[in-house]
């Protein structure tokens, strides 16, 4: 083990799992550290000392942060199996606008949909719906984001699926009577190894944020 990349990780991140599925898509062993928040790893503020926060990739003693820069990294460090980028700058440069997107408008909005309550949970409800519906347009009907090849878009949004089940239980609304095509996006990827292996059981996601809420709200 003393000599596979160290992943740094939260079991329940959405963040996280893109690591997770990014790793595995290239077949890439690696040691796995669960980080207990409460009480961070000396390795976790040294790797991090900016955010204090995983994902951190640790490669040949190096820290990778940020989970997207990550999985850029992963595609970089071992480019001999299943590119995540188009081959050509247009391509790339969409892949990371559909990325950024979900970063920027997805993860604010579904917070709200689990993590609030009264008008800030039905804001977020509008703008997570909205960005679902965008998405499934630039989805269109190709199999993947960015064609016939799983890639960086779907490993950038495929770990919030993990959540959907919570989402609607606190929303109180349904994913795929909203948007059923990514619905079915979703299936299709969980039939991915590298996925299925890398995002918890829906049902444990849904506890994990009932706790939240009973804590926080």
């Amino acid at each position: 083990m003393a000599n596979l990349p160290i992943l740094l990780d939260y079991w329940p991140s959405m963040f996280g799992m893109r690591a997770r599925v990014a790793l595995r898509e290239k077949g890439v062993e690696f040691e796995y550290r669960e980080e207990d928040f409460s009480n961070k790893s000396p390795l976790l503020l040294q790797s991090n000392p900016i955010h204090k926060k995983i994902p951190v990739l640790v490669h040949n003693g190096k820290p990778v942060c940020e989970s997207l820069n990550v999985v850029q990294y992963v595609d970089e460090a071992w480019p001999e199996k299943n590119p995540f980028f188009p081959s050509d700058p247009y391509g790339r440069a969409q892949a990371r606008f559909w990325a950024d997107f979900v970063d920027k408008k997805f993860t604010d909005a579904q917070f709200k949909v689990w993590g609030k309550k009264g008008e800030e949970q039905e804001a977020g409800k509008k703008e997570f719906i909205e960005a679902v519906k965008i998405l499934e347009s630039e989805l269109g009907d190709k199999p993947y984001f960015g064609g016939d090849s799983f890639g960086y878009v779907d490993i950038s949004l495929i770990t919030f699926s993990s959540w959907f089940q919570a989402y609607e239980k606190f929303g109180n609304f349904s994913i795929e009577s909203e948007s059923p095509k990514l619905i079915a996006w979703a299936k299709r990827c969980m039939e991915k190894e590298s996925v299925s292996k890398s995002l918890p059981d829906s049902e444990k996601i849904v506890a994990y944020a009932a706790e939240y809420r009973k804590n926080n709200l």
